[in-house]
């Protein structure tokens, strides 16, 4: 069966973005990416990396990973104000909103039904992983059903901000397993854990 993977980037103090939601790593962003994260990424994971980074650093491999991404009407906005309809065109590309009316591309799909019906529907089909980009919203809602956390910790911390998971996600004390792990120079982490049980 097809793992649902929360791959996200992180603060060190568990935040993806600042109290605005704005994009961290856009123009005006605070959020460093040093070289051997970006070559990283390139080389383990090229289909999290959006159709521009991907075309700037000359990636045409497909990966091995994902072939699906979720993710919430706010993160894709990001991607529309950056001028992105399709930020990923090489995977499945779905969208969760229950206020956008239609898709700005032929190649989005929206969904406004329960996010874990839908993903328990993606589940029992053939293909691989399936990318839960964020954000912290859909995370939530879709607590129940992250197979692995994939967090991209960085060397940073904010303070405040928007959570991995939104505080109206339930109380639900889970253990995780730590089953892969790389530290890069720059202090960088990759961290990989498979969900464990009930605490």
């Amino acid at each position: 069966m097809r793992r649902l993977v929360y791959c996200i980037a992180s603060t060190l103090d568990g935040f993806l973005a600042g109290p605005d939601g704005t994009d961290p790593t856009g123009p005006d962003g605070f959020w460093p990416i040093a070289d051997d994260y970006l070559k990283h990424l390139a080389a383990e994971l090229p289909e999290i990396l959006p159709v521009h980074a991907r075309s700037a650093l000359g990636i045409t491999d497909e990966g091995t990973r994902f072939d699906t991404v979720l993710e919430g009407r706010r993160t894709y906005e990001i991607g529309l104000r950056a001028g992105l309809t399709d930020a990923y065109p090489h995977l499945r590309h779905l969208v969760f909103s229950r206020t956008m009316e239609q898709s700005p591309d032929p190649a989005v799909e929206l969904v406004a039904t329960d996010p874990v019906a839908k993903v328990r529907e993606l589940k029992r089909t053939d293909g691989k992983d399936i990318w839960l980009l964020g954000g912290s919203a859909l995370a939530g809602a879709l607590y129940p059903e992250i197979d692995q956390l994939l967090l991209k910790l960085s060397p940073l911390t904010l303070g405040t901000g928007l959570p991995l998971f939104s505080r109206d996600t339930p109380f639900d004390p889970r253990t995780w397993e730590l089953t892969e792990h790389t530290v890069l120079q720059s202090g960088a982490a990759f961290l990989t854990y498979d969900r464990g049980g009930a605490v």
